[in-house]
Order: C-alpha cells, then sequence, then structure tokens
C-alpha cells in the first residue's frame, strides 16, 4: 500500500504540475479543434480516414473510433513525444530527484510513475478526441447509433500500446544526458520515421500482412489495413487493394460510403497488441538502474560548462582572429560575442556534419536540394533556444538590466542565426545566383523566415520543442515532395509565402520577447 502511495503521489504530482500550465490547456483546445476536422462532411472535398479505392466507412461509433485510434497511433505519438518529455529532466535538474531518492520509494517505481504520468496526458487528449467524435458523429447524421465500446476499441488496441512506447521513449530520452535537448527531440523524429515505414514497408497492395499472429506492427496499422480488406471483400465480393489512406484525401459527393458498424478482432490480435504495452512498461523499468547516473549529469552541469568550447581549439583560435574585426559598435560586439559563443558550443561531429552538408551543395541538383534542407537544420538548437538562453541558465535579472538591451539583443540572435543558415547555404546560394537569381533570392527569404520564427515560436511557447518539431517535419515532408522551401522548382512562390511570414513573425515575436524578458 505505501509503494502504491508513492506511487500515485508522483503521478497526481506531474499531472498537476501540466495541468496548472495555460500551454496545456491550449494544446488541448488545438487538439479538440484538429479533432474536429478529422471529421469531415461528405461535400467538404477531403476526407480524413479512406481506403484505397476511394471508399470510407460511414461516421458510426465504430469508424469513428478506428480513425481516431489510426491518428492517434501514428501522429499523437509523434507530438506526444514532444508534449510530455522534459518531467524527469526537470526533476534532476532541479535536484528534486535528491530528496525524492531519501525516501522509500524504489527507481523502478519512480519511472513507472512518470511513464503513468505521460500516458495521464495521452489520455486527458483521447477523452477529448471522444467528446468530439461522439459530436461529429450526430452532426454528420450519416450514423447516429452511440455505441461507446466500438467506439473505445480501437483507441486502446491501436493507440494505447503505440502510445505506451512514446511514453517510454520520452523517459529514455530525458535520463541519457545527450538526449535531453535538440539533439534528442530531431532523432526521436528520425525513430518516429523508421517505426512508421519500416515495420510497414515490405507490404505493398498486393500482400496482406496476417494480424493474426503474435507480432504486429508498433502503430498498429497493418492490422487496421487488414481487417479493412477482409470486411470490404465481404461486403462487395470482389478483391480489394491491401492499405488505406490516412491524411488529407480527395472526396466529393459521389464518394462510396460503406457500413462499418463493429470490429471484432481475433485473441492473437489482442495479445499482439498487449504484447507492445508490456515491452513499452519492461523497458521502462530497465532504465532504473541508469537513474543514479543520469542524475549525476543532470543539466545543471550542462549549463556551467556550456561556454567552455566543444570543438578543436586551433577552429576556436581560427574564428576568433576571423570575427574580432567586426566587433565595433554595441550591437558589432555583442554580434560577434553571440556567434563565438555558439560556434564554441559545436561538437566534432556537428563541424563534420556541416562539412557533408555543404559538400552535397556541390553535387548534382537534387543533392544540392538535400544539402540545402539539411543545412537549415543543423544549427537547430540555436535557432529554437536563441530567446530562451536567460531564462534557462537563470540569468535574465543581471542581462535584462542593461539599457536598450532588449532590442540590441533580439536582433543580435536573429542576426546570428541568419549568418549561420547562410555559411551553411553559401555553395547552394552562389551556384543558384550564378543560374536563377530569383531562387537565390527565395532561399534568402526562407533563411530569414526561419531564423525569426525560430525566435517567435520560442518567445511565444517559451519552449524550444514546437519551434523545433515544425523545421524537422516541414524539411522531412519538403525532401517527400512538398514545395515549402522549394527555391530551385518554384522560387516565386517561395519568395512570397516567406515573405510575407516575416511580417506576423516579427508583430508576434515583438509582444511576446519583452513579456518572456520580464518574467
Amino acid at each position: 500500500m505505501d509503494a502504491l502511495q508513492r506511487f500515485f503521489a508522483i503521478l497526481i504530482a506531474d499531472v498537476r504540475e501540466r495541468t496548472r500550465t495555460p500551454r496545456f490547456w491550449v494544446v488541448l483546445a488545438l487538439m479538440a479543434w484538429a479533432t474536429w476536422w478529422c471529421f469531415p462532411p461528405i461535400e467538404s472535398g477531403y476526407s480524413t480516414l479512406s481506403l484505397v479505392d476511394g471508399s470510407r466507412g460511414r461516421y458510426s461509433s465504430a469508424w469513428a473510433g478506428m480513425g481516431l485510434g489510426l491518428i492517434y497511433s501514428t501522429f499523437l505519438n509523434l507530438v506526444g513525444f514532444y508534449l510530455v518529455r522534459g518531467t524527469l529532466t526537470r526533476d534532476i535538474d532541479t535536484r528534486v530527484w535528491q530528496l525524492l531518492v531519501t525516501t522509500p520509494m524504489t527507481r523502478g517505481g519512480y519511472l513507472l510513475a512518470k511513464w503513468a504520468s505521460h500516458m495521464a496526458v495521452f489520455a486527458m487528449i483521447a477523452a477529448v478526441g471522444i467528446v468530439v467524435a461522439l459530436a461529429a458523429q450526430w452532426v454528420r447524421a450519416e450514423d447516429r447509433h452511440i455505441d461507446l465500446i466500438e467506439l473505445l476499441k480501437p483507441l486502446v488496441l491501436l493507440s494505447l500500446p503505440s502510445l505506451a512506447l512514446t511514453a517510454m521513449f520520452a523517459i529514455w530520452f530525458d535520463l541519457v544526458p545527450w538526449l535531453r535537448r535538440t539533439a534528442g527531440n530531431v532523432l526521436f523524429f528520425v525513430v518516429w520515421t523508421v517505426m512508421l515505414t519500416v515495420s510497414v514497408a515490405p507490404y505493398d497492395g498486393a500482400t496482406k500482412a496476417d494480424p493474426q499472429g503474435w507480432t504486429s506492427d508498433p502503430s498498429g496499422m497493418m492490422v487496421a489495413a487488414r481487417e479493412f480488406s477482409r470486411v470490404r471483400e465481404a461486403q462487395t465480393g470482389k478483391p480489394l487493394p491491401f492499405g488505406f489512406n490516412l491524411g488529407g484525401n480527395a472526396a466529393d459527393a459521389g464518394t462510396v460510403r460503406f457500413d462499418w458498424t463493429t470490429w471484432q478482432p481475433g485473441g492473437k490480435v489482442v495479445a499482439s497488441r498487449a504484447l507492445w504495452l508490456a515491452l513499452a512498461m519492461l523497458f521502462t523499468l530497465m532504465a532504473a538502474p541508469l537513474l543514479d547516473w543520469a542524475a549525476a549529469r543532470g543539466l545543471s552541469k550542462a549549463k556551467a560548462t556550456a561556454g567552455a568550447g566543444r570543438g578543436p581549439r586551433w577552429l576556436h583560435a581560427l574564428f576568433d582572429r576571423l570575427l574580432d574585426p567586426f566587433a565595433r559598435g554595441p550591437l558589432g560586439i555583442l554580434v560577434i560575442a553571440e556567434l563565438k559563443l555558439a560556434l564554441r558550443q559545436r561538437a566534432v561531429w556537428w563541424w563534420l556534419a556541416a562539412l557533408g552538408v555543404l559538400g552535397a551543395q556541390f553535387g548534382a541538383p537534387e543533392g544540392m536540394r538535400i544539402g540545402l534542407l539539411l543545412a537549415w537544420v543543423l544549427p537547430l538548437d540555436v535557432l529554437s533556444r536563441g530567446v530562451l538562453r536567460e531564462r534557462d541558465h537563470g540569468t535574465h535579472a543581471l542581462v535584462f538590466t542593461a539599457p536598450d538591451i532588449l532590442v540590441r539583443l533580439l536582433a543580435a540572435r536573429f542576426i546570428v542565426g541568419v549568418a549561420m543558415l547562410f555559411a551553411l547555404s553559401l555553395p547552394a546560394l552562389a551556384r543558384l545566383l550564378a543560374s536563377e537569381p530569383l531562387s537565390a533570392l527565395a532561399a534568402l527569404a526562407a533563411i530569414a523566415s526561419i531564423a525569426s520564427w525560430g525566435l517567435c515560436l520560442g518567445a511565444l511557447c517559451r519552449n524550444a520543442r514546437p519551434f523545433e518539431l515544425l523545421l524537422i517535419g516541414t524539411v522531412y515532408v519538403c525532401l517527400q515532395g512538398a514545395t515549402v522551401f522549394a527555391v530551385a522548382t518554384h522560387p516565386l512562390a517561395t519568395l512570397t509565402t516567406h515573405a510575407i511570414g516575416l511580417l506576423p513573425a516579427w508583430l508576434l515575436l515583438s509582444w511576446a520577447w519583452p513579456r518572456l524578458a520580464r518574467r
């Protein structure tokens, strides 16, 4: 009983800490808004969940549950990681762990309580989604029969194991020192992409995964795809290509809608999903022996040595010699100091990666495009945390006493972000300028936009993760063919989009930055 009391005490304290912040309720409201648009009317021109032949189920409780279950098991487990992570790091950094370790609480119980608090946040989001889905089912009036069991079944079997894995990763990424900040945020996006794609890669439209085995993919997509195929083949009497579409797919008044009123998973499907849940809890408990080691390497130690320099000393000396002549005037001195600090924090791997992206920009047009996109991700920590340094290091009471420091510091950090992006993009910019000046101008507008929105979202959210997720996700979809940063193929549209985006970014920043500085 004492162990359970300690478990629930940590769980409730974590949940209270999260729900006391306005940011949590803003995220919850945004999730409710997004969930509503996951159930569009037939005349909207798109559908969120449909089969490969373009048909979709009528909005019954069972179909709404499948839609929510698949969306949460694929997309919420990405966004949710950035939403819940950080509680373990906070305990380590604020030395709360040193107090907790003196109690009879076990390390495994502590980590399991943290994992459960992550799951509680996901449960609150899912509860809001359930209410919105029921409202959408009634308003769309395609099938108004309410069946809570059928609505909840996909959430429990598809979403719960997937979100449990996300909660487990959040624990591990908070535990490992070098994964606690930007590097971990980037790496998890890679992990999420691999988990989502590799598990479904062996299957195409002609290959049907058997969900009746003892294993399934982490997101449960293959389980759902096989069930969709089985039901539709029984309804139509003809073979159906394997798979489904999840996202904004085209639809119109002629879209075929079929009945989907129940899902009857077999016992082995239930067992295969329970296996992922058990593995998530097991791997969370396996982190317990590392907890003392991780606590000894808290962020406070990293902050104390942040400016000591991580790259080769000869490189620091070279940059000092190159940059010192530009340290003229109050703004120039501040810009050079900020730039030196940013460069001295770069590890050896960062410089090697920089050489790689610079070299890629000398290659074929496709290599140049990829190199340019990766160059814009490389200084992500500088871009996303530029306005948060004083808050993170506790130096705001000293720094912001200087006259006119708000404007000068913001200008300096914008210049540093633009300068790093410009330097990493130099080969591509030179090639574009020689062949297509408008494309070079579009790239410069994109650079200014990225630096501006990094500062803006950092000041608005008081957290680096929203911008990190936004930029990583945008670069990923651009690598898949999206045109957000298509400076070579759509230069005018790219230039216009990013130039227009500068105005709201700076208006929001001018409002949020003084408030962040006063906090």
